[in-house]
């Protein structure tokens, strides 16, 4: 694992073109297994994700040509047929959305071991599996695995799911894309990436209604062709380098097409004291002074950051808040209501002298203006937790550690580049 060495107390500012949001690229990557023809896919970041499905693609036989300098890739899967190759890779999350594709492809799939992402909390295969069973897809147990098959063409289905979960969601229209009939998701998540994940698929031939609401229609086709596709910044990003300028005192420029995605984001900024402006395709947040948690109108109750599934506040995003509250003048309440383990890590920001009270698995206090200092902290594997608290130490003057952030790598390449052409002393250290 990767360490970063950051030597805080600069403020940062400047222009900046975040990349594509990891949560798009990896199942649009995973949806060119459904077609023979070659698809251009333009924008495709470098990490170590999008680099370890490409490595799949590879031993199945696919013709992968990928530039990362200029983030073009060319994939046709008309020659992959080296189905012993199909094994998921590891330590990634959306890996799962790989098994619809393989059974489309192969007839079969294999599930060995865990698929695992992040660290923040328990994340179970069961609704994917519910999911695959419903369009028919047989699951038999194997020794340390789970082997599905299918015994002809994916039948329609009708499913509501327990909660709005992006990945099963996104299994879903997998599936039902070549579905023979008509396929129906009650509780479909909407996030943004999710909206973008439906537009690859339309442009690929699909007939998908209701991205970006709770119902999902699709409408299967025999066969999906290819597509020229290029992604949209991701919101993740851009949220993140606004609040690296505004912790630091300074105001980055991030380019963002979609604007009409941030009113709420907007606001929470706005809690901190922080405003969020909009204009000609780039956006940025400013402080006006230190930053000051906005008191609430309610007596006798702290100011609060909600996260949820979409349309809420993306839980993604709370650790750059939770951030901003560890260097504002104030008390905030930030509260995960999907995962129970991806707050633990506040103790951390403990080290920098900052106070921060876990009140449950899914609550969390900060209690701002205190004297912060520089320290030696380490991160949990959850990738905006390692950039939340390397940016409590870009805040910081003197030199900070920030122990196994090689979590970043999986979402945001160039990312330190970026910082140090923003006015940041940053590096990777091994």
């Amino acid at each position: 694992m990767s360490n970063l060495i950051v030597r805080g107390g600069r403020r940062l500012a400047g222009r900046v073109t975040p990349s594509a949001n990891k949560n798009a690229v990896l199942p649009i990557l995973c949806a060119t297994l459904l077609t023979d023809e070659e698809v251009i896919l333009r924008g495709v970041p470098d990490i170590t994700d999008a680099r370890k499905i490409l490595e799949l693609f590879q031993a199945l036989g696919s013709r992968v040509e990928m530039d990362f300098d200029t983030g073009l890739l060319k994939v046709c899967h008309a020659s992959a047929t080296n189905v012993a190759a199909a094994r998921l890779p590891e330590g990634m999350r959306s890996s799962i959305m790989l098994i619809p594709p393989l059974i489309a492809r192969f007839g079969e799939a294999r599930l060995e071991g865990e698929v695992k992402g992040c660290t923040l909390g328990a994340r179970e295969i069961d609704p994917h599996i519910e999911v695959f069973q419903t369009f028919g897809v047989r699951v038999e147990g194997e020794e340390g695995a789970l082997a599905l098959f299918r015994d002809g063409p994916f039948r329609p289905a009708s499913h509501w799911l327990d909660y709005a979960s992006v990945t099963t969601t996104e299994n879903f229209a997998l599936c039902a894309v070549t579905a023979a009939g008509s396929s129906l998701l009650m509780n479909a998540a909407s996030e943004p990436h999710v909206q973008e994940f439906c537009q690859f698929l339309r442009l690929m031939g699909a007939k998908v209604e209701g991205c970006g609401t709770s119902r999902l229609a699709v409408e299967g086709v025999d066969r999906l062709h290819g597509a020229d596709y290029t992604f949209a910044e991701d919101f993740h990003e851009i949220a993140t380098f606004m609040a690296l300028g505004a912790i630091t005192g300074g105001a980055i420029t991030v380019k963002n097409a979609q604007p009409e995605m941030f009113p709420l984001i907007d606001r929470t900024f706005g809690k901190f004291g922080v405003t969020v402006t909009h204009e000609d395709g780039w956006s940025t947040a400013k402080a006006d002074g230190p930053l000051r948690i906005k008191p609430p109108f309610t007596p006798y109750i702290l100011q609060k950051v909600e996260a949820a599934p979409w349309p809420y506040l993306p839980v993604d995003l709370l650790p750059i808040f939770v951030a901003l509250g560890a260097c504002a003048d104030g008390e905030m309440m930030y509260w995960n209501k999907v995962y129970e383990g991806a707050l633990g890590w506040t103790s951390e920001l403990a080290k920098f002298g900052a106070h921060a009270l876990q009140c449950d698995p899914h609550r969390v206090v900060t209690f701002g203006g205190k004297a912060l200092g520089p320290a030696k902290v380490e991160s949990p594997y959850i990738i905006r937790v390692a950039i939340a608290l390397m940016m409590v130490a870009a805040s910081i003057e003197g030199q900070s550690t920030i122990l196994n952030a090689d979590p970043i790598k999986r979402a945001h390449p160039r990312f330190v580049e970026n910082l140090i052409a923003m006015g940041a002393d940053v590096e990777w250290a091994d």
